[in-house]
């Protein structure tokens, strides 16, 4: 990997984007995902603007498959017509879509609909950059809205979506989180890192989002109505999808629940040889990728015990504040591969603290 700055790629491309810009697209990410800003906030330039920009690309297509009050097969219209925006040969517009998506827009949308409405400025930052990283992005990003679609229109009913098998289950985690952790991967191999194996890639990204999944069944549920447990495995305990709204179905709920969170597990080998292939020494990446991964781990040892609350509450089944902190600075302190297994050992077993050295004698 090269490390002479004008070997990669320019922040400097066809279309200006200002200061102004460019700063506005870490306050977005900062407002729609702070556990993503943790991401953004070890990598550093160019790469960190690169990956801020990527993300509020695929946000904007996020926002727009999660909104409940969108009929299904509207959100698939809106969609294909984003991925038409995408698209290098096609002459639809920013502002076409935005003016398609203006009847369905809640009017308190939040800061997820308010990264929608500057949809236009993402795209003026996105045509700065050096074709090689432009590229890198969009085919990802188009690969996502047009797999969302495919998805609602398959299985979506009137409501939300109600996947059946395992399947389907993976198939939507590539889609919605499968395909930023591609969109991630291209970034840096534009930036020199070498080409991960793809089955490991997409391993990583099933464990984090099928830890999403897990966490946030109450969530998903009363927020988008959608339920994304597969409809196989809640048969088996003799419940259907709308178990996850019945007092006297938690516990055979939360037995599927599990069973998310294990076939998270099963990933976490395929994640930890992904992150064997990311360089420790270059511009933020692995601590960028380890700090997830190690969220991951955090967040399963802590489904294991509470599963039940992830089907009765909202957002109540993290760690703590301080075992954040606590990564987070040993992240910020420039891990090697070693690091990052000695910690993921260490999550496993507990809340992570790290240990208090001894003082030095006088």
């Amino acid at each position: 990997m090269s490390d002479t700055p004008g070997e990669h790629p320019s922040l400097e491309g066809a279309v200006s984007a200002s200061a102004a810009d460019r700063a506005w697209t870490f306050e977005a990410v900062h407002s729609v995902s702070r556990t993503f800003t943790l991401t953004i906030e070890l990598l550093e330039p160019p790469v960190d603007a690169w990956v801020c920009t990527g993300y509020l690309l695929c946000r904007i297509a996020d926002t727009v498959e999660d909104d409940p009050s969108i009929p299904p097969r509207e959100r698939a219209r809106l969609l294909e017509l984003y991925d038409a925006v995408l698209a290098p040969d096609d002459p639809t517009t920013a502002d076409e879509f935005l003016d398609a998506v203006e009847p369905y827009r809640p009017a308190d949308g939040g800061p997820d609909w308010e990264v929608v409405d500057e949809t236009e400025r993402v795209f003026r930052v996105f045509a700065s950059f050096d074709p090689s990283v432009q590229e890198a992005m969009r085919a990802v990003v188009r690969e996502m809205a047009t797999g969302m679609a495919e998805f609602l229109r398959e299985h979506a009913d009137d409501g939300g979506l109600r996947l059946r098998t395992v399947e389907e289950l993976e198939e939507y985690c590539w889609y919605v989180a499968g395909t930023v952790g591609k969109l991630l991967s291209n970034l840096f191999r534009v930036y020199g890192a070498d080409e991960a194996d793809p089955e490991d890639a997409r391993q990583f990204a099933l464990l984090l989002q099928l830890v999403n999944i897990a966490k946030d069944v109450r969530d998903d549920y009363e927020t988008e109505n959608n339920v994304y447990l597969p409809g196989e495995w809640l048969a088996e305990e003799g419940i259907d999808h709308e178990a996850v709204d019945d007092a006297g179905a938690v516990a055979s709920v939360a037995s599927v629940v599990r069973r998310v969170v294990d076939r998270a597990a099963d990933y976490a080998g395929g994640a930890r040889r992904y992150l064997r292939t990311l360089p420790e020494d270059e511009v933020g990446i692995l601590p960028g990728m380890a700090m997830p991964y190690l969220l991951a781990l955090a967040t399963i040892r802590e489904l294991d015990e509470r599963a039940r609350e992830a089907v009765t509450q909202i957002d109540t089944v993290k760690m703590s504040r301080e075992e954040v902190e606590a990564l987070y600075a040993e992240m910020a302190a420039g891990p090697s591969h070693d690091d990052v297994e000695r910690l993921a050992a260490a999550v496993r077993e507990g809340s992570y603290q790290p240990a208090v050295r001894p003082e030095a004698d006088d």
